[in-house]
C-alpha cells in the first residue's frame, strides 16, 4: 500500500493554524495529527495553547498530551509515533491533516532523520555542569551557525550540538548539511500561513495576555507542586515567566511583556525555518488557497 498524502498546515505561532486545520479536516473527512513539540506533554495546557475542549470535540486529534513531562522526547520519537497514527488513519480511510509550528518535527516526518552519532554519557555529564550562557558561548566558538539558530535557554539542543562536535570533529550544522535529508517519506502538500507581520505580533501579544488571564500562573503552581519544576516543558516560554512570577522574580505585567517579546522572536525563527522547506507554499490571509 502506497503511503498516504499528508495535508500539512504550518507557520508561526498564533497565526491561526488550529482553526484552519479543523476546518480543513472537517471538509476532507480527516483527523488531525499534532506537530507542536510542547503540546505533546501532558498537564501543560494553558502555556502550550492546546486546542480548546470545543475544538477537540469537532475533530479527533492525535499526539496531544501523549507523553509525561519528565519523559525524554525528540523529533525521531515524534516521527515514530506519528507513523503509527498515520498508518491507522490511512487504514480507516481518513485523510491526515498535520498541523504545528515545530519545523524540525515536520521535516523529520516528511523527509527522515539526519544520521548522527550516539550519545556520550560522560561528556553529557560534564556539559551539564555548565550554565546555559557558558554552553551557548562554547557552541558559538565551535559552531556559530547552530549557536545563532538556537536560543541560549535551549539547553538540550545546545548540549547535543556540542556533543556532535566533540564526537565527530565537525560542527553539527556542517554534519546536517553533509548528510542531507533523504527522499520524501510521504507525499505531501505543505502550506505555511503567512499573515502580515503586524497582525501576527498583535495576535501574539493578545495570546500572552490571554494565557495569564486564563490562569497560567495557577497552572504553573500546580505543576510545581506535582513535581514538574525541572521538567523540560517548564523551560518553555510562558512557563518560565510564570515560574518567575511564583518565585517573585517578575511581576505579572513584566512576565506578560517578556512572553510576548520572546514569542515574537520565536515567530521570526519559525518564518526563517519554513522559508527553507522544500515544497512549502506560503499563503497570506484569508488562506483561500488551502484546499484538498
Amino acid at each position: 500500500m502506497s503511503p498516504p498524502e499528508l495535508l500539512v498546515i504550518a507557520g508561526p505561532t498564533a497565526s491561526g493554524k488550529t482553526r484552519l486545520a479543523i476546518e480543513l479536516a472537517e471538509r476532507v473527512g480527516g483527523e488531525i495529527v499534532n506537530a507542536d513539540s510542547q503540546q505533546v506533554y501532558r498537564h501543560f495546557d494553558i502555556g502550550t495553547a492546546k486546542p480548546s475542549a470545543a475544538e477537540l470535540a469537532r475533530v479527533p486529534h492525535h499526539l496531544l498530551s501523549c507523553v509525561e513531562p519528565t519523559e525524554a522526547f525528540h523529533a525521531a520519537r515524534f516521527a515514530q509515533l506519528a507513523d503509527a497514527v498515520i498508518a491507522d488513519l490511512h487504514g480507516r480511510g481518513k485523510r491526515v491533516v498535520l498541523v504545528g509550528g515545530t519545523g524540525l518535527y515536520i521535516r523529520v516526518l516528511l523527509h527522515g532523520v539526519v544520521p548522527a552519532p550516539g550519545t556520550d554519557g560522560a561528556l553529557r555529564a560534564e556539559l551539564e555542569t555548565f550554565s546555559d550562557e557558558v554552553l551557548h558561548a562554547r557552541l558559538m566558538g565551535v559552531d556559530p551557525v547552530s549557536a545563532q539558530r538556537l536560543p541560549v535557554p535551549d539547553r538540550v539542543r545546545v548540549i547535543r550540538a556540542l556533543e556532535i562536535h566533540a564526537l565527530t570533529g565537525e560542527a553539527a550544522s556542517a554534519h546536517r548539511e553533509r548528510h542531507a535529508f533523504q527522499g520524501d517519506r510521504y507525499p505531501f502538500r505543505l502550506w505555511v500561513l503567512d499573515p502580515p507581520r503586524e497582525a501576527l505580533y498583535a495576535a501574539i501579544n493578545a495570546r500572552a495576555q490571554a494565557m495569564f488571564d486564563a490562569g497560567l500562573v495557577e497552572e504553573t503552581r500546580r505543576l510545581v507542586e506535582a513535581g514538574y519544576r525541572q521538567a523540560a516543558p517548564m523551560r518553555a516560554v510562558g512557563y518560565a515567566q510564570a515560574l518567575a512570577v511564583l518565585d517573585g522574580a517578575m511581576t505579572v505585567p513584566q512576565a506578560i511583556a517578556d512572553v510576548a517579546q520572546k514569542t515574537r522572536h520565536y515567530a521570526k525563527r519559525q518564518w526563517t525555518w519554513f522559508k527553507k522547506e522544500p515544497g512549502a507554499v506560503f499563503v497570506p490571509p484569508p488562506y483561500d488557497a488551502i484546499g484538498a
